[in-house]
């Protein structure tokens, strides 16, 4: 708050001297503002009504309406309309141009926009302009931490004089509170506080660029409730129906809650031990709204009520839990529309007329987005919407889809309950495209039913004569042989294994008896694996199809018999040296050549069998 008041003040003397020399941008005299600023909600509503005269001698086509960084950043929405007439004889004109502008020589921490007057302004003349402003993040809770048990409260700054460009003559501001409870508020000359409205002025004969900065702090428990991101899917459905979707990434924005949280204090007094959180959002709908559905990522919320009319249907929902300040869900809405009362025809096109914001006027969206999903086909496509936004295309796959879906998507910052118009999307469509979903349909399950048909009816049985069929039968007795190499190999490696043993074991205890047995047995295992070895080798070797497997499986024997070689020649060398009682050094250095080459080996003929399983 108080960097905050260092900015108003020093933007106060950067006015004070700017005044001073700042040369005048027309001959325009406003001759009185009335401003009133609505702080009731956590929009903060701007209403200024200029009675605005050319005293001098040019027409005076436009007015420049100039704002602070600081408010230009908050600026969610702006218009301007003329009025005529007092109290319920009042008219006001509809929407006059409004664009931003840099006028030469100006202050360059003010952003200018330029209202097109309806017409131009001569000398004498006068008009009645009102401007309308609404601001989003303008009020800052302070203390920004509360308890549980503690009230919310808030500052709101601004100017007590109405900045312009041009001399104002008389000018008053009156600022409505929520309830007549202030902790503070800026006192200048012709101040009142007078039940929640706070009143300065009258304030005469101001020059150009005037500023004056004032603080209210003041109770409110109001919702802060913002979506930080809104994503609204509208899909059109030629067959009857607009769908809606809205998904919600929603915070409470108010003073954050510190301290433990009770929920039986809650429970039992919600409007002392929570006053500041909130527990229900209620949703406008259009009347004939259906399916309404309220989930989030868990599943469906049952805490909801839904009623309605002829004119609207309401649909309040309820969080899993109190929204205290900086707490945050996700939840998504969803409900249909019935497809005539939103799509129209109009010069050979199709367009939707649909509203564009949030349905929960106590929301505000820092960044809403709009997807309206149009009928695969559609073409031609172009968007109408009563304000800036930014505009991009994307395409969507459905079920049954081709080439996708057109997607519009419309973007739009600090989104506000003014922002809730009807914004139109038209294109061309042809009729004969919706033909093209039960075309693919009924083509699909004929040609499944014509396919069952011809397989019925299909002799697709192998004649054992043929040679496909005797190639398949000489290709499973080469896997079969291949099968039979790969065990008695593996059991060739079991009894190298055994070898290998043996000597760890003859290390340990020194019986080289022991160690001799276990030798010679493995001979003879080994001998009776080489017999039942030569008459596979023989038919691969025979066979035509085995003949590019031949030479891999001819290489693995060939490794395996190496393998079994050194294998002996190590076993011979460490038992000759136990009988000769050898030192341990001694037959380590005598192995160690062989040991290398048993190792190497072994890894060839372990590559080898892999090669050969994968085949």
């Amino acid at each position: 708050m108080k960097t905050t008041m260092i900015r108003l003040y020093l933007l106060f003397s950067f006015f004070v001297l700017f005044a001073q020399w700042s040369p005048a941008l027309s001959d325009l005299v406003i001759s009185k503002v009335d401003r009133k600023i609505d702080l009731t909600s956590q929009v903060v509503r701007v209403t200024a009504t200029l009675k605005v005269e050319n005293p001098g001698n040019d027409p005076i086509s436009e007015v420049l309406l100039p704002f602070g960084d600081h408010q230009a950043k908050d600026l969610a929405f702006l218009v301007a309309t003329t009025s005529e007439g007092k109290g319920k004889t009042k008219t006001s004109s509809s929407s006059l141009p409004i664009k931003v502008v840099n006028p030469e020589g100006m202050p360059p921490s003010l952003t200018w926009y330029s209202v097109t007057l309806p017409k131009e302004l001569a000398k004498g003349q006068s008009l009645n302009l009102e401007v309308r402003t609404a601001f989003t993040h303008a009020l800052q809770p302070f203390p920004e931490k509360i308890t549980q048990a503690d009230i919310q409260l808030l500052v709101f700054q601004d100017s007590a004089y109405y900045l312009s460009p041009y001399a104002v003559n008389v000018q008053s501001l009156s600022v409505k509170l929520p309830e007549p409870k202030v902790e503070s508020y800026t006192k200048l000359e012709n101040t009142k506080f007078s039940g929640s409205e706070i009143k300065y002025g009258p304030y005469e004969n101001l020059p150009p660029f005037s500023f004056s900065p004032i603080a209210v702090h003041f109770v409110s428990n109001k919702p802060f409730a913002v979506a930080q991101e809104l994503v609204r899917e509208i899909e059109i459905s030629h067959w009857g129906n607009v769908q809606i979707t809205e998904h919600y990434n929603l915070v409470n924005a108010g003073a954050r809650s510190s301290g433990e949280f009770s929920r039986l204090e809650y429970q039992a007094r919600p409007h002392l031990r929570g006053a500041s959180s909130f527990r229900h959002l209620v949703a406008k709908l259009p009347a004939r709204a259906h399916s309404i559905y309220y989930r989030d990522e868990i599943g469906n919320i049952s805490t909801s009520n839904l009623w309605g009319d002829s004119s609207k249907t309401l649909l309040e929902i309820e969080p899993r839990y109190p929204m205290f300040g900086g707490w945050r869900t996700s939840f998504t809405i969803g409900y249909g529309l019935p497809l005539k009362d939103y799509l129209f025809r109009a010069d050979g096109k199709r367009f939707l007329n649909i509203s564009f914001g949030c349905p929960m006027d106590e929301v505000v969206v820092d960044n809403l987005i709009v997807k309206v999903i149009l009928p695969e086909g559609s073409k031609d496509i172009s968007v109408l919407v009563p304000f800036p936004v930014k505009e991009s295309r994307e395409t969507k796959f459905s079920h049954l889809d081709m080439i996708g879906r057109p997607v519009v998507v419309l973007e739009k910052t600090n989104a506000v309950p003014e922002h809730n118009q009807y914004f139109q999307v038209y294109y061309r469509f042809s009729n004969l495209s919706l033909l093209r979903e039960p075309m693919m349909l009924i083509s699909g399950f004929f040609f499944l039913f014509v396919a069952c048909i011809l397989y019925m009816h299909a002799d697709l049985t192998i004649s054992k004569s043929s040679p496909s069929y005797l190639a398949k039968l000489q290709w499973d007795e080469v896997q079969t042989a291949l099968q039979q190499i790969q065990s008695i190999m593996n059991r060739c490696l079991g009894i190298h294994d055994k070898l290998e043993a043996s000597l760890r074991d003859l290390s340990r205890t020194g019986d080289v008896q022991a160690c001799k047995a276990t030798r010679k047995s493995a001979d003879n295992m080994l001998k009776e694996l080489s017999k039942e070895l030569k008459p596979l080798l023989s038919f691969l070797q025979s066979s035509t199809l085995a003949a590019s497997l031949y030479s891999k499986v001819e290489d693995l024997v060939a490794k395996e018999k190496e393998l079994q070689e050194k294998l002996i020649v190590k076993h011979t060398t460490v038992t000759d040296s136990y009988e000769k009682k050898s030192g341990g050094r001694d037959i380590e250095n005598r192995i160690a050549p062989i040991q290398q080459r048993i190792t190497a080996l072994r890894q060839e003929v372990d590559d080898l069998l892999e090669i050969i399983d994968e085949i």
